[in-house]
């Protein structure tokens, strides 16, 4: 049995229900579109392209007899870059074109980029619009960083109230404008089998990525937009994040593929900051930094606007190649809630769930009612780290991020409530099962762990289990318990530690059934 996630005018995708990570149980399956053979797939999510608008279909697949019908959506007219002019030849500029063909279609209609390499500056998006990518289609950014224009960090109103329009890891900054970008804009549509190649990777863009006063530009940056999709399209060599949803309410991120070299600095996959209501469901990750990090600013955002990271649901993904898996924070002033990620598959990152925060981020940086559940990790160095001394920041190395002793709870005091970790099966750890350092004064209130195992490489080697001052390298450890209120423990395993299970300094409450 599958169900639709989403449907454009000519793009659908469906997800089974079964509770696999990721990966379909049986392996791999026939789709059929109307009888006929459409594709293959070996994993929960499928997508379907090239569609008929307006049109009825009947999906199946192989040794079901179950069938979805669905309806594709119509439209108002379609805008062909070629038609207008672009060349599509991976030289000629074609910003003129892709950018004529966006602003002339008419609401509800599909500019449409067939296959070619179409060379642009930054584009800008509209409302009621569907971009589509063809197979083989991509836009490519240009690689000259004076292509890029400055964005200042904020503007004013006749009234003198502030319009933030760039922003830099948690505050207002001077940015180059994004490779594509939306400012409160609705009912975008972004598909297809193409992508959207930001060409960092032949720029200069990486090899100074410190010490910018305007700082690199993302991938793709939403602005106080609403009701976005992006579905099948790759996003990929990012000068920066590659995914920034600002502000943001109402997104769908379905089985979209985010690659960035390993080594490329900054280039997290996705990252929604204070935005609520996101879905990012059937997607891959591969990268030089974070895979997913929900965010809500630093402390200026936090207390100014106090917009929460708010009802994020992410399912059936896979992370791999990453820092962090999935990642709540640094910049969280505004605080994360309502987060649930499941069935998931992490691969060969350094950390799999990860938390970060630190005191100076705010009372209003409360993260709570957070589950990870029916997860599955290979070769992640640590599969759970919640770190409440994260050395961010230019003052992340001084004595008051980093000191044991108790500081006042006052309004610089973050917040980490609970958290639970269901059903999940990590092997070829190599550093420690988990990594758990709440602050001494505001200690992390609740951890659960049932039906965890943790298995360990023969050969696995030393490593920093958190980014934080004076940590030593753990190999082969247990779970690491510091400042927190309650932790209980319902069937977890271990194989291969060395030494104890658990490593507990100051629990108020251990509980193990």
């Amino acid at each position: 049995m599958f169900k639709k996630l989403f449907s454009s005018s000519t793009s659908a995708c469906f997800e089974f229900d079964n509770s696999n990570p990721f990966r379909h149980p049986d392996g791999k399956y026939i789709i059929f579109l109307n009888g006929v053979k459409a594709g293959e797939a070996d994993t929960n999510v499928f997508s379907l392209f090239n569609l008929q608008p307006d049109t009825e279909y009947a999906v199946t697949v192989s040794n079901d007899e179950f069938a979805f019908r669905f309806k594709t959506d119509s439209e108002t007219g379609v805008v062909d870059v070629r038609a207008l002019g672009a060349k599509g030849d991976g030289k000629s500029d074609d910003t003129y074109y892709v950018q004529m063909a966006i602003d002339s279609c008419p609401r509800g209609g599909r500019v449409l980029l067939p296959e070619g390499s179409y060379y642009v500056r930054p584009i800008v998006l509209k409302s009621d619009i569907t971009l589509e990518l063809k197979k083989g289609a991509q836009l490519l950014g240009s690689t000259r960083e004076e292509d890029y224009p400055y964005i200042p960090a904020r503007i004013y109103n006749d009234d003198g109230s502030e319009e933030i329009m760039a922003s830099w890891e948690g505050d207002p900054f001077d940015c180059h404008q994004s490779f594509v970008s939306a400012y409160r804009q609705r009912n975008i549509k972004i598909v297809g089998e193409g992508a959207i190649n930001g060409n960092a990777d032949k720029s200069t863009w990486w090899a100074t990525p410190k010490g910018r006063k305007v700082a690199r530009p993302r991938l793709v940056f939403l602005n106080k937009c609403e009701n976005v999709v992006f579905h099948g399209v790759t996003c990929k060599n990012s000068a920066a994040w590659n995914l920034h949803p600002f502000f943001s309410k109402n997104l769908g991120f379905f089985d979209v593929k985010v690659q960035n070299p390993y080594t490329g600095p900054n280039t997290d996959g996705l990252d929604p900051e204070s935005c609520d209501k996101v879905d990012i469901v059937g997607c891959t990750f591969s990268v030089g930094d974070d895979c997913v990090a929900i965010k809500s600013g630093k402390v200026y955002m936090g207390k100014t606007y106090k917009t929460p990271a708010n009802r994020h649901t992410l399912r059936n993904n896979l992370f791999q190649d990453g820092h962090g898996a999935i990642v709540l924070g640094s910049e969280m002033s505004g605080g994360v809630t309502n987060l649930t990620v499941s069935q998931c598959l992490f691969k060969h990152t350094d950390r799999g769930l990860r938390i970060k925060t630190r005191r100076g981020r705010g009372k209003d940086a409360i993260i709570d009612g957070v589950v990870f559940e029916n997860i599955k990790m290979e070769n992640v160095i640590t599969p759970l780290v919640v770190n409440m001394y994260y050395f961010c920041d230019p003052d992340g190395h001084t004595e008051y991020v980093w000191s044991r002793k108790p500081h006042p709870v006052d309004e610089g005091t973050p917040y980490i409530g609970s958290f639970r970790f269901k059903d999940i099966d990590c092997e070829d750890c190599e550093c420690m099962c988990g990594y758990f350092d709440g602050l001494v004064e505001q200690p992390i209130g609740e951890i659960v762990l049932e039906n965890v195992h943790f298995g360990f490489k023969k050969d696995a080697k030393p490593f920093k289990p958190a980014m934080l001052e004076f940590v030593r390298e753990y190999c082969k450890e247990g779970l690491y318990i510091d400042n927190v209120e309650k932790v209980v423990l319902k069937n977890v395993t271990f194989e291969g530690v060395e030494g104890d299970h658990i490593i507990e300094k100051n629990c108020g409450e251990l509980v193990i059934e």
